[in-house]
C-alpha cells in the first residue's frame, strides 16, 4: 500500500470510529485484509447521514449528496479520488462488486434528512432503512464473500430493526431540530402530534407509537437471526451489529426507558457484545 493510500485508509478509519463506533466497533472481528473495505463502506456511510448536521439549508446539502452520486456514478467533476472517502469507496467497489445503484439510493434517502418534513408512514420508513441500513448491511457481505440473495434478504430485515434503535436513540437530537421520523400516521392513530414530539416531552401515544415501531424491530430482527444459516459463514460477521441492536432494543422495550433521555451504550459494552457473538 502507497503512503497515499495508507493516508486514506487512515482517514476512514478515525471517521468511522469517531462517528460510527458500533461499525467500527464490528470490523475488529473480520479479517485484516478485508477491514480496510468495510472501513470505506462505513466512511462514506458516516459522510452522507452527516450532511445534515454541516449545513444550515437544505441546498448545500443536496449539492454535497448529489456530488457522491455523481462520484459513485462516474460522472464525478474533477479528481474524484483526490477525496480520500471516495478514493477507498471505489476501490472497494472495484474490489467486491459493490452494487452501485444501491449505494447510490442510499445517498438519495438522506435527502429525506435535509428537509424537516415528518417520515409519513411505517412503508416510507421501511423504505428509507432498507436503502439505508439494508443496503450497509447486504455491501458488508459483499466484503466478506457472500453475495447471495440470502444476504440480501437477511440484510433486509436487520436493516429495518436496526433503523428502529436508531432513530430511537436519536431522538432527542431529532426533536431538538423539528424532524420526525416516527411515522407520522402512527402517531396520530395513537392521538399524538408531531408538536408534541417537537416539545421533547414523552407523552401515552409517543410512548405507544415507539413500542409498537419496536416490537416491529424485534421481530424483523428474529427474522433476520434465523434465516443467518443460509449465509455463507465468513460473510456472518458481516451481521455482528445484530447483537448491538438486540440489546438497545430490549432496554428500549423498558416501561422505564424515556426516550427523550439520551441513550448511549458503553464503548466496554459494546466490544464486549460483539466479542461474544463474534
Amino acid at each position: 500500500m502507497s503512503g497515499a493510500d495508507q493516508s486514506a485508509a487512515a482517514f476512514c478509519a478515525d471517521l468511522v470510529r469517531n462517528h460510527d463506533f458500533d461499525r467500527y466497533a464490528s470490523t475488529l472481528f473480520v479479517p485484516a485484509d478485508r477491514r480496510r473495505s468495510l472501513l470505506a463502506l462505513y466512511a462514506f456511510n458516516a459522510e452522507v447521514s452527516r450532511v445534515r448536521d454541516q449545513v444550515r439549508q437544505a441546498l448545500p446539502g443536496e449539492i454535497r449528496l448529489q456530488w457522491w452520486t455523481d462520484a459513485l456514478t462516474d460522472n464525478g467533476h474533477g479528481d474524484v479520488e483526490q477525496n480520500p472517502i471516495a478514493a477507498e469507496l471505489l476501490l472497494a467497489v472495484r474490489s467486491f462488486g459493490l452494487p452501485v445503484d444501491r449505494l447510490a439510493k442510499l445517498v438519495d434517502a438522506h435527502i429525506f434528512d435535509l428537509y424537516n418534513d415528518p417520515m409519513p408512514d411505517l412503508a416510507v420508513l421501511e423504505s428509507h432503512f432498507r436503502d439505508t441500513s439494508g443496503t450497509l448491511f447486504a455491501c458488508a457481505g459483499r466484503v466478506l464473500g457472500d453475495s447471495s440473495e440470502a444476504v440480501d434478504h437477511v440484510a433486509e430485515h436487520a436493516g429495518l430493526a436496526q433503523g428502529v434503535a436508531r432513530i430511537a436513540a436519536r431522538l432527542p437530537y431529532d426533536a431538538a431540530r423539528s424532524q420526525l421520523y416516527l411515522p407520522h400516521d402512527m402517531l396520530r392513530q395513537n392521538g399524538g402530534s408531531e408538536q408534541e414530539f417537537y416539545a421533547g416531552k414523552l407523552t401515552p401515544a409517543i410512548r405507544a407509537t415507539l413500542d409498537q415501531l419496536i416490537k416491529g424491530a424485534q421481530e424483523q430482527l428474529a427474522v433476520a437471526d434465523g434465516m443467518l444459516v443460509d449465509v455463507a459463514e465468513p460473510a456472518r460477521a458481516a451481521f455482528l451489529p445484530m447483537v448491538l441492536t438486540k440489546y438497545d432494543l430490549g432496554q428500549m422495550s423498558a416501561a422505564s426507558f424515556d426516550p427523550f433521555d439520551l441513550y448511549i451504550r458503553s464503548r466496554l459494552r459494546t466490544l464486549w457484545a460483539l466479542w461474544r457473538a463474534s
